[in-house]
C-alpha cells in the first residue's frame, strides 16, 4: 500500500530526472505517446570498455491498461551516460531534464510501433468501397 511522502525540494532539482526521484522519493512516471503509463528507472551496468567502465541507461516500465494492476512490458535505452563508477554514470544520467527523458520515451515508442502507412480513415473508406461492390 502506498503512502504519501511530501516532496523535499532540498534534495535536488526536480526538473531533472535524478532530482525528481530524490525530491519525491519515487520514480518519475510519464504518459507515453501511445497513451500508456510508464515509470522510469536509471540503471547502470558494466560496459566492457576500460576507458568508460560503467554506463547508465533508462528502463521504462509499461503499466497494464486493463485488468489487474501490473507490468505489461518495458523499453530500455542504450547507455546514455558513462562514468568510472556506477554511481558516477547514474548521477550523470540523472542530470537530464525531464523533457528530454519524455522525448526519449516517445522515440522508443515510435521505434517499436512505427506510424502506419495508411491512416485509419483511409482504411475505413476502402472497406466501405469494397462492401458496396
Amino acid at each position: 500500500m502506498g503512502r504519501f511522502l511530501p516532496p523535499d525540494p532540498s534534495k535536488g532539482d526536480e526538473r531533472t530526472i535524478g532530482g525528481y526521484m530524490a525530491v519525491h522519493a519515487r520514480p518519475a512516471a510519464f504518459q507515453g505517446s501511445d497513451s500508456v503509463s510508464y515509470s522510469v528507472a536509471i540503471e547502470t551496468d558494466r560496459t566492457g570498455d576500460t576507458a568508460r567502465p560503467y554506463g547508465a541507461y533508462f528502463l521504462f516500465v509499461r503499466w497494464r491498461r486493463l485488468g489487474a494492476q501490473g507490468v505489461e512490458g518495458h523499453l530500455e535505452t542504450p547507455f546514455l551516460a558513462h562514468g568510472a563508477t556506477a554511481a558516477e554514470a547514474g548521477t550523470a544520467l540523472g542530470a537530464m531534464p525531464l523533457e528530454e527523458v519524455k522525448a526519449i520515451l516517445d522515440d522508443l515508442i515510435r521505434a517499436r510501433d512505427p506510424e502506419p502507412s495508411r491512416k485509419w480513415w483511409d482504411v475505413m473508406r476502402d472497406e466501405d468501397e469494397y462492401r458496396s461492390k
